[in-house]
């Protein structure tokens, strides 16, 4: 099965090392200038235990000529739009689609574009990618889980599962990949509200008075969505979300909070806004994700402001 890398960053270089050094035909997708890097340097991965260097196929979007049988988005929400055309050539009769974008906005994107070719997709990993450009594993966290839309389990999709199951990557088949794929989001709009809101770690929002509050009521929140969305959370993932974000003196903090404070666009409006939207639709109060959101919106507008020319007389008092 050829498979094709859409995105060589934390998440997609990490995935398609794995396959490559299972032997898997692997080809990364890359824009320049990470294409010609990958080209001179190879892909290194540096795993919690081990440092790997990987010199696979790399092509830029001009060089797509043929169809591959297994396609994995790996790209940032904000680059996917364009992904959708460079993608046209490589996408056969028979190919399945993967991606593995965290929410739901995408899947409408790439249904609505190549409709009968997309299954369900999950990951988890803690990666980054390093001044250098290589994949640094933070934990021995490695998961990918994928489904059928249908829920049925399809010659494509245990092919697509067997060619995925590798050395370094714990693969699963969803019973019910959509309800699997809101349960994530759900948790990871919560992380992202309650660490952007309070611009702060899960820990040391704990420990101020109001913070545990605070932060179940944001879970509340989300698994109210998820609820009139039509999948509720189950108990157990429940308490797993809990565990998480009201663990005492945890330094965690959100993926969308470290692109933030890092001055990166991120994926606001496909993680937060689009949730808030649906929320809106199903006629669920979201009070204090609202107000996250007005706040992380009004960030992008602030440099702007601040570097005008345009003088603002000051408020009175």
């Amino acid at each position: 099965m050829r498979i094709l890398v859409i995105g060589a960053g934390a998440t997609g270089g990490y995935f398609g090392a794995r396959l490559a050094q299972a032997g898997r035909d692997v080809t990364f997708l890359a824009r320049e200038p990470r294409a010609t890097q990958l080209r001179n340097e190879g892909l290194t991965v540096v795993g919690v235990h081990r440092i790997d260097t990987l010199h696979p196929p790399v092509l830029t979007a001009d060089q797509l000529e043929t169809a591959f049988d297994l396609i994995i988005v790996a790209v940032k929400a904000d680059a996917l739009a364009p992904v959708l055309d460079d993608i046209e050539a490589a996408v056969g009769e028979n190919t399945v689609i993967v991606p593995f974008l965290n929410g739901m906005a995408h899947m409408d994107e790439l249904i609505a574009r190549f409709p009968g070719h997309v299954l369900g997709g999950i990951v988890r990993v803690v990666t980054t990618v390093d001044g250098a450009g290589r994949i640094v594993q933070f934990k021995p966290i490695s998961t990918l889980t994928l489904g059928e839309l249908s829920t049925e389990r399809t010659p494509r999709v245990q092919a697509a599962l067997n060619t995925l199951t590798v050395p370094g990557i714990d693969t699963t088949l969803a019973q019910d990949i959509t309800a699997s794929m809101w349960h994530k989001w759900a948790f990871i709009v919560a992380s992202g509200v309650a660490t952007c809101l309070f611009r702060n770690t899960i820990g040391n929002i704990l420990a101020v008075p109001g913070g545990e509050d605070a932060i179940r009521r944001i879970i509340a929140e989300c698994e109210a969505v998820v609820a009139a969305a039509g999948y509720p959370i189950t108990d157990a993932e429940h308490q797993a979300t809990l565990n998480m974000l009201t663990e005492p003196g945890s330094v965690y903090t959100s993926s969308l909070y470290r692109d933030v404070t890092a001055g990166k666009a991120g994926e606001t409006e496909h993680l937060i806004g689009n949730f808030a939207a649906r929320a809106r639709h199903l006629d669920i109060a979201t009070p204090v994700l609202d107000l996250a959101l007005i706040q992380l919106r009004a960030a992008t507008v602030a440099p702007a402001l601040n570097g005008s020319d345009e003088k603002t007389p000051a408020p009175r008092t």
